[in-house]
């Protein structure tokens, strides 16, 4: 082999190598309280704001709190330390991104499911 196609081989892998070290373990998935908590990895994990708990929102810590309630039913409290998402009380949905700590879920991102607004609340019609 020529010197050059080793070299970009070499440089390729070496390429390759720090993509998987940077973002292998990213996201693990889609997942529910109970999953994300025996992975220890990052998790998507998909619920509802359990709206007879209150959240709360500290300004001085910029923390955000809430209680949520994946699809299993398991409701856990969710913690993210930025201030509350728009919409967050209209949200049909809720999909926070961390990791669990114990019985905590630790938000990076939340992302907020809303009605649509062009959903006028009528089944579609049948073609």
């Amino acid at each position: 082999m020529k010197k050059k196609t080793i070299l970009g081989l070499v440089v390729m892998a070496g390429f390759a190598s720090l993509l998987l070290l940077n973002f292998g373990d990213q996201v693990g998935g889609y997942m529910n309280f109970a999953e994300a908590g025996e992975s220890g990895s990052r998790a998507h994990v998909v619920g509802k704001w359990v709206e007879s708990e209150h959240f709360q929102y500290d300004p001085e810590m910029n923390r955000f709190t809430f209680m949520m309630t994946d699809s299993e039913g398991s409701v856990r409290q969710v913690v993210y330390r930025n201030t509350k998402p728009a919409n967050f009380e209209d949200a049909e949905s809720v999909v926070v991104e961390g990791k669990m700590a114990g019985d905590v879920f630790e938000a990076e991102h939340i992302l907020v499911k809303c009605p649509s607004k062009y959903n006028d609340g009528r089944p579609p019609e049948a073609s």
